[in-house]
């Protein structure tokens, strides 16, 4: 084994995942389950163990890759600080104003999101910067000082600061926050300009007090898991993946918290499609189904689907350019992901009107399923895959001993009796609900946006994934279906498939046909120094950076805009056709109107260093099992109970026709009947179906 190795960590809802990647491209895989109440706990028990299964020494390690939810958490459980906001005179409820509308407007039961900061602790402060960046009236630093006070003596610990277009003039801004800094040390602040220096007020004020709302949580959380590696030896640089899948460093993600909201769930998609460039398959969709959520993600030429906008909410979270004002607002580089409260963990029951529900409500890994033992008592998509036989007895490498008897319980009382069902037509009701469920996700990055699903290879992954995605893709009537080598912590290996990056925003607000393009250049100038300088303080003085920019451009009088690539050659002609381009793809047709140029955004990426080759993966100890083992499991309706084939992960060597299922210690894959699989030398397993 190489002297050197990474580690990638993912924390999910249920359990926490391990990949630890030698030089010589051989690994070792772990999966352990979460402990909520702190997070930290099992990602220190588990790197721990991988080492010293690896037999390697702690400071054989280089880098430490991790994909946190304690962001989103956060959010979900509205655990976040006890936040407060300062803004401009009259602008006290911009939160509450947001977007004017709702996600959808025949949805009578619609009740909108509480703001994370309440109205009593949005307090006004007299300044004005008029839009040309020209102050109107003068900031008194005084008056800050003393709404800080009022919110400090009432306990406020993170303060959001908002002043009306302070990204084309930052001074007010800037001098509040620093005089609120030195005066109350102890209080986290966040400035809009240090976040989002972007026109939009609305957008930018809901961006910043996100950030303010988890910053002390996410903070103290990365100063615990660092503290604890250093205990068991780990010197190397802990590094954080961020919602755009790239990486950064600890340090940054404790500033700002908000561009790391969708961590980890990233990664699996950077991931997908970096197999798929090692295959030869540029297009493909991202399947990923864990313990709480279920996701999708569309590549394209091997290129991963990205937006600057996001909002958070329950229940399920579509990319949808016409679904807004559902959740909180982040305008940040995200991956553009389809996400549904559907996961091995939800919870299945009957809503008030006799129907079957499941998810978004999930089960967790405390107390967990009713199979787990360990006090839960809801019947969970997990129990209807264990009652029906398609779960072995143990997960997570035997780690966590399941029980059959108590998840036909669970179902027999939640579901069953009170529906007049038998218990195998209950738990597949339940597999029948969860997989529309997430047939909808990817309904929503493919036929909602004009594209055909049958068009594209399925790539599904996740601890849940694999036991669904051939029902799944059947719905869809997709006919291919890729499981990667080890599916059940692929997310984790996509963690190593990141680099380094950093994102910078610059307001330029002119219309495309008054832009200076030597201004537009010499603005690309002062952000390449300002990522150079970046990358600097971080020990990376002379490394080679990727420079990618974009422009954000519309319609004069839109509100949204497009990401626009910026060509090294400014050429307005070309700006303008490659806008009209990208326009006419998103929404079917262009107008005439004159065309405005908001911003421009650099995405720097650092080009160096040791990335992940699919190609060259080879797991460290192959556990072969020539003997085919057999159970009875319920394939669906059709098919009913049979007598099904049971293979180890690293038994399958040849073509195999289904049905059968794919034991390993990270997850369980179920073929199909009439489905045949094929292995590849990666230790991919490609399915087709009937």
């Amino acid at each position: 084994m190489a002297d050197s190795v990474r580690i990638g960590v993912d924390v999910g809802g249920t359990f926490t995942d391990f990949v630890l990647l030698a030089g010589d491209g051989s690994t070792f895989t772990l999966k352990l389950p979460s402990t909520p109440e702190d997070p930290g706990r099992a990602v220190i028990d588990g790197v721990a163990t991988l080492l010293e299964r690896a037999s390697v020494g702690p400071r054989a390690v280089s880098e430490v890759l991790h994909g946190t939810t304690v962001g989103s958490n956060t959010l979900l459980q509205k655990a976040g600080a006890k936040c407060g906001l300062i803004t401009t005179a009259g602008f006290r409820d911009v939160l509450e104003i947001g977007r004017v509308r709702t996600p959808n407007m025949f949805d009578l039961t619609w009740k909108k999101p509480e703001p994370l900061v309440p109205r009593r602790w949005r307090l006004e402060v007299r300044e004005r910067i008029a839009a040309d960046g020209s102050v109107l009236e003068t900031l008194d630093v005084q008056d800050a000082i003393e709404a800080g006070r009022v919110l400090v003596g009432q306990g406020i610990q993170s303060v959001a600061i908002c002043f009306l277009n302070s990204y084309v003039n930052p001074a007010h801004e800037r001098a509040a926050a620093d005089a609120l800094s030195h005066t109350f040390p102890d209080l986290s602040v966040t400035a809009s300009i240090d976040v989002l220096p972007s026109m939009g007020e609305y957008e930018r004020c809901s961006t910043t007090v996100v950030n303010a709302y988890v910053v002390p949580a996410l903070r103290g959380y990365l100063a615990r898991l660092e503290a604890g590696l250093r205990k068991i030896g780990i010197e190397a640089p802990l590094l954080i993946g961020n919602s755009n899948g790239g990486l950064s460093t600890a340090a940054a993600a404790q500033a700002k918290p908000v561009f790391f909201i969708s961590s980890g769930r990233a990664s699996g998609a950077v991931g997908a499609a970096r197999l798929g460039a090692s295959i030869g398959i540029p297009d493909l969709i991202a399947f990923d189904m864990g313990g709480t959520t279920a996701s999708a993600t569309m590549v394209r030429g091997g290129d991963v689907g990205r937006t600057h906008e996001y909002e958070f909410r329950d229940g399920i979270s579509t990319p949808s350019r016409f679904i807004k004002a559902g959740g909180y607002m982040m305008r940040v580089p995200t991956v553009d992901v389809a996400e549904v409260g559907s996961g091995a963990g939800s919870i299945a029951a009957l809503d008030e009107g006799g129907l079957l529900r499941v998810g978004p409500r999930s089960a967790g890994a405390v107390p967990g399923p009713a199979c787990y033992g360990l006090g839960g008592s809801h019947a969970t998509v997990t129990d209807a895959n264990v009652a029906l036989g398609l779960l072995p007895t143990r997960l997570g490498g035997g780690a966590l001993e399941l029980d059959r008897e108590a998840s036909v319980a669970a179902i027999s009382e939640h579901v069953a009796v009170p529906s007049g069902l038998s218990v195998d037509s209950a738990a597949q009701g339940i597999r029948d609900v969860v997989n529309a469920n997430m047939a909808r996700a990817i309904r929503a990055v493919t036929v909602e946006r004009g594209l055909d699903p049958r068009d594209f290879l399925l790539v599904a992954f996740g601890g849940s994934g694999p036991v669904h995605a051939c029902d799944v893709a059947a719905t869809l009537g997709m006919k291919r279906v890729l499981f990667p080598a080890a599916p059940g912590v692929f997310t984790a290996a996509g963690m190593l498939a990141g680099r380094l990056e950093h994102q910078f925003l610059r307001p330029v607000g002119m219309h495309l046909d008054r832009l200076a393009l030597e201004v537009l250049g010499s603005i690309r100038r002062d952000m390449e120094a300002e990522a150079r300088n970046a990358f600097g303080a971080e020990g990376r003085v002379s490394a080679a950076i990727d420079f990618a920019f974009s422009l954000e451009m519309r319609f004069q009088g839109q509100e949204a805009s497009l990401p626009v690539p910026l060509p090294a050659n400014l050429e307005r002609d070309l700006l303008r056709e490659r806008f009209l381009e990208i326009y006419r793809e998103t929404y079917g047709y262009v107008s005439r109107d004159r065309i405005e140029v908001v911003s421009i955004r650099l995405a720097a990426t650092l080009a160096e260093g040791q990335i992940l080759d699919f190609a060259t993966l080879r797991p460290a100890v192959a556990t072969v099992s020539p003997e085919t083992l057999r159970r009875r499991a319920y394939l669906g309706r059709e098919a009913g109970w049979m007598d099904v084939p049971v293979r180890s992960r690293n038994a399958l060597t040849v073509i195999m026709p289904g049905p059968f299922i794919v034991e390993g210690d990270d997850c369980t894959i179920v073929v199909p009947v009439g489905a045949e699989a094929r292995p590849d030398a990666a230790g991919n397993l490609f399915v087709t179906l009937p």
